[in-house]
């Protein structure tokens, strides 16, 4: 046993001895390896970097293993995340690969030491903690485009009404903003430069972000544009539609709150309550149960 556990410290010791001596190395990388570690450097943390780098190297054969269509779903993923801290697909994989190893030598040291439940849950962290951060960054980022959606359609109607064309009030609100929405439109804005359709532009906006609110702004928009509805009322439409769905998932996430409230109250608070009073009686009453009881 003994033995066993200094190999895999001894493993371990030289992976980390391994990646400096990578890290530190002239040898050049590829040139799409390269441009990964450098896309969004200045944007994610010191030890992401290091991360990145450690594990860059390993990036091809993870994605060989995930295979194709993985690999295209988590191109989806990260564009409806809108690439956090800079993380490209072959940063992801890095990280799969720097993670993964970690998770199996922290199971393989604790599983040595007779604690099979913490090294399941050290592999469960090595596998999987860089896709519980990315869904976490997708559910943040629609909740923030949902959250600015309405408004900004708000002020968009008043531009427009103004006299602006669409295109430049669009362009003309959207540099007024900050956050994912906004650098959403200035990925529709820029593509419609390019010479993409309009309509096109806004079909790619819909895939990028799994949101029924942006959804509903893009089919709203092409259908006033078909039937030649006035594009003023058509956004505030838009609006109140959203900010009514708003209100109705608010309604539904309460009604939901609803009975996980009743149930901490029944088996936590009632029971401690109970235990409070009739340990207060207990005290209170000076009766010594001892005696009655023939003790």
């Amino acid at each position: 046993m003994g033995l066993l556990l200094a190999t895999v410290a001894a493993l371990a010791v030289y992976g980390v001895f391994h990646g400096i001596r990578m890290y530190r190395a002239d040898a050049r990388l590829p040139g799409d390896l390269a441009l990964a570690l450098e896309v969004g450097a200045t944007r994610t943390t010191a030890v992401g970097s290091g991360i990145d780098r450690l594990g860059i190297r390993f990036a091809p054969a993870v994605l060989r293993w995930m295979g194709p269509r993985r690999v295209d779903a988590l191109r989806r993923r990260l564009d409806r995340a809108g690439n956090p801290r800079g993380l490209t697909v072959d940063r992801y994989a890095a990280r799969r690969a720097v993670y993964g190893l970690l998770g199996v030598l922290a199971a393989l040291a604790t599983l040595l030491r007779g604690q099979p439940l913490v090294a399941l849950l050290a592999l469960l962290y090595g596998l999987f903690w860089t896709d519980v951060l990315l869904r976490a960054s997708v559910r943040r980022r629609r909740a923030d485009i949902e959250r600015t959606l309405p408004d900004f359609l708000d002020v968009l109607a008043v531009v427009v009404s103004a006299g602006l064309g669409f295109r430049q009030a669009l362009e003309r609100v959207a540099d007024r903003y900050t956050g994912p929405w906004s650098d959403e439109l200035r990925i529709t804005l820029r593509q419609m430069d390019m010479g993409v359709s309009r309509r096109e532009a806004f079909e790619q906006l819909r895939r990028r972000n799994d949101s029924e609110q942006v959804s509903m702004f893009v089919t709203a928009l092409q259908q006033g544009e078909e039937l030649g509805a006035p594009i003023v009322d058509t956004l505030i439409q838009i609006a109140n539609d959203m900010r009514r769905a708003d209100a109705q998932n608010a309604r539904r996430a309460a009604a939901k709150a609803v009975p996980k409230t009743t149930l901490v109250v029944t088996m936590v608070m009632l029971p401690a309550t109970m235990i409070l009073i009739v340990l207060s009686f207990y005290y209170g009453s000076g009766v010594d149960f001892g005696t009655l009881l023939g003790g």
